[in-house]
Formats: structure tokens, C-alpha cells, sequence
């Protein structure tokens, strides 16, 4: 096994993983055997954390930051292998997965247009849950973004992993940024909704209100952008020509006083908004100083999936 790193494609690049989804529900088999292997990679990465929690005490060089580089290491190896022959896992997955898109199909075809609403009363099997992002992920999410993050601050006087912070709070690390019309990302980090006063592009998404009732799922349209550049640059531009959020420029490296004046101008309506992005700012800075000291050649895609953020 070489020392290269394995850039974690199948969850960093967000438009990639949409594309995959397409095509596993065409029975692609080049996309069956993709998500095969990500299958294997989580299971490796899980088998390997549970053989190193097996330990019978902490060692001498042991600490939470060794333990988050071997982590990291534990999910290069993963993917690597996953990449590779594999343990056997994905092999079975693609054979699974090719017998039920085929029985699918067949059932489709016998059930005919007469069957059309006989699975009315039927429940849908539940969506599984997202896999939990870790923290190599969570770097490569910060890396990626710094160069926009550092032009954005200079403009607004605030910190790049403030801005950082608040773009990871609004798509969850980039893994739920609104779909544009055409299926591919918004390139909408920052959660920005699309008012009466805005004449570009726009998508409708479901996201996160809170009244006094609490909170709620409802649709919303959100700005559309043809680059991440685009949506960083009206994301300052919001900033800067809005009267509500004066009280956020020239904040500097204070998140607090940075993050209350977004929600006092009404940026999120969640009333812990300014407590959550004080906490992901804080994060941001953990991760930075660990890639510091032990820097990994992680994805060079931005992460954008499709969901919703808020403004």
C-alpha cells in the first residue's frame, strides 16, 4: 500500500455525489460499484475505530489531538483500501444491488400502467440517515473555502474563519447548500434568501423557521449563483449595503460581537443562531491549528450538496 493520500471525492464533491445518485437509480454499474465502495470505506473506517478503542488503557504519548490525527489516518487508510481490492464488502454490495435494480425493474414492468395507485396505502421505507461528517472532512471543507473567506473578510473587516464558521453553520459543512432549478448546486453558502428586491437566478428549498410555536419545516426561495465566487461576492454585498447588519462590519476576530449582530438584524430567525456560530467558530480554529500540525492533500473540490440554509 502507498503513502498517498485518497481524496475523499464521494463526499467533498457534492455535484459529483447528486451525479452518482442519478445514476445508481439508472442501474449504472460503474456507479453501483462507487457506492459499493464508499459503503466498504465507512465500514472499514468504523471496524478500524473500534479495534483502536479496544485498548486496554491510554498510552503515554495519548491525547485528544493524537487521537484526532489517527482518526484522520484511519480514514485515509479506509478509502485507500476501499480504493483498492477492498475486504470483500463492496464486491457483495454490487452483486446486492445489481439483483434488486434488476427485480425492480422487473416488478415495474410487470405491474404495467394498470397497477398505476395500488400502493397508495403502502408506507415508504424511511431514508437512511447521512453519515456523521468527520473532522478530515470538516478541514478539507475549511481549506477549501479560506482563499474567498480571506478576500470576503478584508472586505467586511472580519475574520476568514468567522465567515468560515457561518458558511459551515448555514449548509452543515457544505453538505446542504440549496439545488439550483438544474439540479446542480446554488453555490449558496451562505444561506441567502431571494426577496422581492432580488432579480437573479432563484430555487426553492425546504429549511428551518422558528416563530413562537418553535420551529418549522417550510419552503423557501433562495439565491442561485454560477460560481461560489458569485455567492461569496453578493454575500458581502448583503452586508455591506444593509442597515441591519452594520453593527457586524469591523468585527475583527469577534465572533460574538460578529454573530449577535447578525441575529439581532434578523439574518436567522433561530434565537441560538449567535450561541452556534460562536461554538463552529471555535471549532473552525481547532481544525485549523490540527491541519497545521499535520496537514493531509484532502479534496480540491469545494463541498456543495443540495439542501437548505437560512438567511
Amino acid at each position: 500500500m502507498s503513502n498517498g493520500t485518497v481524496a475523499p471525492t464521494y463526499y467533498a464533491d457534492f455535484g459529483g455525489l447528486e451525479g452518482l445518485k442519478r445514476n445508481v437509480k439508472a442501474n449504472d454499474p460503474k456507479a453501483i460499484r462507487a457506492v459499493a465502495q464508499q459503503f466498504e470505506s465507512l465500514f472499514t473506517t468504523m471496524m478500524l475505530k473500534s479495534m483502536r478503542a479496544a485498548k486496554l488503557g491510554e498510552g503515554l504519548g495519548d491525547s485528544q489531538q493524537s487521537d484526532l490525527y489517527q482518526d484522520m489516518y484511519d480514514q485515509q487508510v479506509a478509502l485507500k483500501i476501499s480504493q483498492g481490492k477492498g475486504i470483500g464488502l463492496a464486491d457483495m454490495l454490487v452483486q446486492q444491488l445489481t439483483r434488486a435494480g434488476a427485480a425492480k425493474a422487473a416488478a415495474g414492468a410487470a405491474s404495467g400502467p394498470s397497477a398505476v395507485g395500488s400502493a397508495a396505502g403502502a408506507t415508504a421505507p424511511a431514508a437512511a440517515a447521512p453519515p456523521a461528517v468527520t473532522d478530515a472532512q470538516k478541514i478539507s471543507f475549511v481549506q477549501q473555502l479560506t482563499p474567498l473567506a480571506t478576500q470576503a473578510g478584508a472586505q467586511l473587516g472580519v475574520s476568514a474563519d468567522t465567515l468560515i464558521a457561518q458558511a459551515a453553520l448555514e449548509t452543515g459543512w457544505g453538505r446542504h447548500v440549496p439545488a439550483a432549478p438544474s439540479g446542480n448546486s446554488s453555490q449558496n453558502l451562505f444561506g441567502i434568501k431571494a426577496g422581492a428586491s432580488w432579480s437573479g437566478a432563484s430555487t426553492t428549498a425546504l429549511t428551518s423557521e422558528y416563530g413562537p410555536a418553535g420551529a418549522a419545516t417550510v419552503s423557501q426561495p433562495f439565491r442561485a449563483y454560477s460560481s461560489v465566487q458569485q455567492g461569496v461576492n453578493d454575500y458581502v454585498t448583503l452586508l455591506q449595503r444593509n442597515s441591519r447588519y452594520q453593527g457586524a462590519l469591523g468585527a475583527g476576530n469577534d465572533v460574538s460581537a460578529f454573530a449577535s449582530a447578525l441575529s439581532s438584524g434578523g439574518y436567522a430567525t433561530d434565537p441560538d443562531y449567535a450561541r452556534k456560530l460562536q461554538a463552529t467558530a471555535a471549532n473552525v480554529k481547532a481544525l485549523r491549528s490540527a491541519a497545521a500540525a499535520a496537514p493531509l492533500k484532502l479534496s480540491a473540490g469545494l463541498p456543495m450538496a443540495s439542501a437548505a440554509g437560512s438567511s
